[in-house]
């Protein structure tokens, strides 16, 4: 498998696992600086690296042709990492898959695209891909997956309707959605938002 680096438990004593898809122009190494701030110590997690530490070249918001076949290549870089602790025996329950901006833009688009139940899912700054008036027509339910998004009101990158649409395609398609807001919030991620991943995750390693 490509490059994935790794943080918190071995998969072989882990409880629960948890993805952690990295933004434009970061790396695996600095989003597997989160784990830390979740403080699920039974997890094992796992972060894919970007080619060039890009996932697609241009806007979440472009038409998805433009970012082809990089966007592709990234969902199946997602599928594979989910594939791979599958084979670890973690059945999709117990695995988290987080994302912060054109990270999170891809776990949310992945999961969009692959429902059933997950252990949790959070979109930080971040929204389903593709311009206006995308088709949101995709097969299957998250069963109650409980996700989260969260993000600035004006944000620079991700428009606050994008955020509401997601919001709004993902509880259609069953997943219990938690939106938070942030007024005034920079491109980043707040203790607030680490604070509700953290719980979604602690949810998973209580599970039996």
């Amino acid at each position: 498998m490509a490059e994935v680096l790794a943080a918190g438990a071995p998969l072989a004593r882990a409880r629960a696992a948890a993805i952690l898809v990295h933004g434009r122009g970061a790396s695996a190494e600095d989003i597997l600086t989160l784990a830390e701030e979740f403080g699920q110590d039974d997890f094992a997690y796992l972060a894919p690296q970007a080619p060039g530490n890009s996932w697609y070249p241009y806007s979440f918001l472009a038409p998805q042709e433009q970012n082809e076949p990089h966007l592709s290549n990234a969902l199946a870089r997602i599928g594979a990492t989910l594939d791979y602790v599958a084979r670890e025996g973690f059945t999709s329950e117990r695995v988290a898959l987080i994302g912060f901006s054109q990270g999170g833009c891809l776990a949310l688009e992945y999961v969009a695209r692959n429902a059933k139940r997950y252990g949790a899912v959070a979109g930080l700054s971040a929204g389903l891909i593709g311009p206006p008036g995308t088709p949101r027509d995709d097969p299957g339910s998250f069963a109650g997956t409980p996700v989260f998004l969260g993000c600035s009101d004006v944000d620079s990158h991700v428009p606050l309707a994008r955020v509401h649409e997601s919001r709004d395609v993902l509880t259609r398609m069953g997943a219990a959605v938690t939106e938070r807001i942030y007024p005034g919030m920079g491109h980043t991620v707040n203790a607030d938002e680490i604070a509700h991943v953290a719980k979604l995750l602690a949810g998973i390693a209580t599970l039996k």
